[in-house]
């Protein structure tokens, strides 16, 4: 059995991490077309042996099968998908600086309008609430029901900017206004006000949440949470007594000590880099802000054989159609913002460290405490066990650890409603066209059923015999069945963890007293700034920019040529298939190379912090 099986079958025996923080450096994708080259004309065909073309003067082509017109035409198709390989490097990277150059303005697909700009609060935060104003050429007369709920979208601020929550029109923004309901887009800007903390965007959300209920006669909005976004809701809705309407949770996590051994291995990341001393060290080197490349580069290094090395090699094989989708997707995760140094220590040390929000005692300020338990509003929570980021380990274990059985969640008056999704990954419960089409519709028109449920935990089944995903009820079919909490029960290692609590609190104590106020002091902004620019997720995208490289320019140039004679090899020649077995072979090493580091992070975390995963 292979590696990638092994994998599969492994998480499908188990019921099911968050953004990490381990910082290593970011292996190089973009080499696969030289390697890919090298291997393929060196793997031997596997279709039947052919009649050698007398005419060919090619005994070795037609010893494996192939011609010499076969031959050729490949070697001419991998030159030109070559160049125009080289040359979506290329406008990607201008790409990014042009969108840099922009001021980093959110990746909408709609028109907008800004209501509020929490910049100008008495208590900054560099976030703004948006009013989508337009779908295409429909105007918001035209595409809204006034009676619906309004819905807030708030989107992940986990290092890229905002976005993803509309990327597209089959979005989560799309399907709100597809369903008539009024819709809002809360945005943030690349650059935090100086010292915002995790109090002072509670504050602006809770405003936004007021503005938009009073512009809709008291009605309370819907908040949907994505990834960070929605432990921020769970926040919200705990200050929020019946401010807010029901609570969507998509690839969440809410329970940061929780995951599988050897597959969830960033959960033991912050015990293997001693605690959150690191991200306080990276925020003074940054002049007081942490550069969120960090966490786009855990997100890369997590798993390498998808996010580097799959992610070019397709496009280098399917030039031709994944060229524009490809660019589009990177002017979003190729957008680094910042967080305040107050901000990313806070969540370091309350959440992925100390777990606090779960038990009960995340700090908010001098004189409030975040409390799960006081929420009352619906939680829908939508996971995947495809999610490596957030796996459902992460987005329901809080639940048994909140309540103590069903009983003393009816008694809290609570309903919760979980859904699942098996294989789709962290970013495609948020942009996947047929995630949109099909889960987020039924949420959407499940949330007046929702409301009138009885307090408990639930599951949602969606029932679509059709197997199409863009339809509507009833075509498919929503029914909740009712779950017990002690269903949710996931192996656990508290003790370890707790240990590492401990050692990040002491290590942080020292760093705080004795080295930060140091490299505060020899740190500036010019530092800051060169520091940003020489980050590899950076270097690694703008040096193919012609403004950068001019031999870029030269890259350009024959790809116009290219593009304008070029007829693409068929699919299905052999040596396209080869190239695609190879293809997955190195991607296979690559996993397996990656199940032993996370095997490995997994045995030091045990050696150094003891207590092995139990019920």
């Amino acid at each position: 059995m292979s590696a990638r099986k092994k994998t599969t079958a492994r998480r499908n025996q188990h019921p099911t991490v968050k953004i990490a923080h381990s910082f290593g450096a970011q292996p190089s994708g973009a080499q696969s077309s030289v390697t890919l080259a090298a291997v393929a004309r060196r793997i031997p065909a596997a279709e039947p042996a052919a009649v050698q073309d007398p005419t060919s003067g090619s005994e070795s082509g037609a010893k494996f099968g192939l011609t010499a017109t076969d031959i050729l035409d490949y070697q001419l198709d991998y030159w030109q998908r070559s160049i125009l390989f080289w040359d979506t490097m290329r406008q990607r990277a201008d790409n990014m600086l042009e969108h840099d150059r922009a001021g980093m303005p959110p990746l909408l697909d709609f028109k907008y309008e800004t209501i509020l700009d929490a910049r100008n609060f008495e208590h900054p935060a560099n976030y703004a609430l948006l009013r989508v104003s337009e779908v295409g050429e429909d105007c918001w007369e035209d595409c809204v029901d006034p009676a619906k709920p309004p819905v807030i979208v708030i989107d992940p601020r986990a290092g890229h900017g905002p976005g993803i929550g509309g990327f597209k029109h089959d979005s989560e923004v799309g399907m709100a206004l597809h369903e008539g309901h009024p819709t809002y887009f809360v945005i943030f800007f690349p650059e935090p006000a100086p010292g915002q903390t995790l109090a002072d965007v509670l504050h602006a959300l809770r405003r936004f949440a007021e503005e938009v209920s009073a512009r809709h006669s008291g009605m309370a909005p819907v908040l949907y949470g994505n990834c960070q976004a929605g432990w921020a809701v769970t926040l919200l809705s705990a200050d929020c007594k019946g401010l807010v309407g029901p609570a969507v949770l998509n690839g969440s996590p809410l329970s940061y000590w929780a995951g599988e051994a050897g597959v969830n291995p960033m959960r033991v990341s912050g015990g293997l880099l001693g605690g959150a001393w690191l991200v306080h060290l990276i925020s003074d080197l940054g002049d007081g802000r942490f550069d969120g490349a960090w966490l786009a580069q855990n997100f890369e290094n997590l798993k390498p054989e998808k996010a580097i090395w799959e992610k070019y090699a397709n496009l280098f094989s399917r030039v031709d159609t994944e060229r524009e989708r490809f660019l589009e997707f990177e002017r979003w995760w190729n957008g680094f913002y910042f967080l305040s140094r107050e901000e990313i220590v806070s969540i370091v040390e309350n959440l992925f460290i100390g777990n606090k929000l779960e038990k009960g005692v995340m700090p908010i300020h001098e004189d409030c405490r975040a409390d799960l338990r006081s929420i009352r509003n619906p939680l829908v929570i939508f996971a995947s066990y495809g999610d490596n980021i957030t796996p459902p380990h992460q987005a329901l274990g809080w639940i048994p650890a909140v309540y103590e059985d069903t009983a003393d969640l009816k008694k809290a008056g609570q309903r919760i409603v979980y859904l699942t999704n098996p294989h789709v990954g962290h970013l495609g419960i948020f942009v996947s066209a047929k995630v949109a089409r099909l889960e987020h519709r039924a949420i959407l028109e499940s949330l007046e059923e929702i409301e009138t449920l009885e307090p408990g935990l639930y599951e949602m089944k969606i029932d679509n015999p059709s197997g199409d995903p863009d339809c509507h009820m009833p075509q498919f079919a929503v029914h909740f069945e009712e779950r017990q909490v002690g269903d949710l029960s996931f192996p656990q290692q508290t003790e370890a963890f707790e240990r590492v609590e401990e050692v990040s609190e002491a290590g942080e104590a020292f760093y705080r007293a004795m080295v930060s106020p140091w490299i505060q002091a020899a740190s500036n902004p010019w530092s800051a700034e060169a520091l940003k620019w020489l980050h590899p997720m950076r270097t690694s995208r703008y040096l193919f920019a012609e403004s950068f490289n001019p031999w870029m320019n030269v890259v350009a140039l024959l790809a116009k040529g290219v593009a304008v004679n070029r007829t693409p090899l068929p699919q299905d020649h052999p040596l396209n298939r080869k190239e695609r077995q190879v293809i997955t072979h190195i991607s296979e090493a690559v996993e397996s190379a990656r199940i032993a580091r996370d095997s490995a992070y997994e045995q030091l975390f045990l050696l150094l912090y003891g207590n092995a995963p139990r019920k």
